[in-house]
């Protein structure tokens, strides 16, 4: 059998590599969790108009892999209050149950749990490149306004 054409070889390097980034892919698995934080003004577990989206508000999740493995991961909300934890490994390691719970709110006036759970326990069963929305975390301030009552 006759040796490839010395100038095709850079073709062929492309198609090797191309090919093993495939199959690499194809093991892979992708999981995501969001979530939201909310200052629930008046304190009735309720989010209404008067609500707001919390920034900067701290969550912790952490997740047991189908392997054993526990990982903890930390996110802090965006502007609108969203948090959002995402990971790619090997299908073998994927998520199989996670915990997600609030840690702490920076707001001035909105640093009390608002909910009657510290966290919410999940079993994740999606399928890669989905994702697991959590109920949202609410935090209350320490005295509500007079217009709640």
């Amino acid at each position: 059998m006759a040796a490839a054409d010395p100038r095709r070889w850079p073709l062929l390097l492309r198609l090797g590599i191309a090919l093993g980034i495939l199959l690499a892919a194809a093991e892979a698995w992708t999981g995501e969790i969001r979530g939201r934080v909310v200052c629930d003004v008046c304190g009735d577990a309720a989010i209404g108009p008067e609500d707001h989206a919390l920034e900067g508000a701290e969550v912790a999740v952490l997740c047991i892999t189908k392997s054993g493995e526990v990982i903890n991961y930390q996110a802090f909300t965006n502007s609108k209050g969203m948090y959002t934890v995402a990971e790619t490994m090997p299908e073998s390691d994927r998520w199989d149950s996670c915990l997600a719970r609030p840690i702490s709110s920076f707001h001035l006036h909105c640093t009390r749990r608002g909910d009657a759970h510290s966290g919410v326990k999940f079993t994740y069963n999606k399928p890669s490149g989905n994702s697991h929305t959590v109920k949202t975390f609410l935090y209350k301030p320490v005295t509500a306004p007079l217009y709640c009552s």
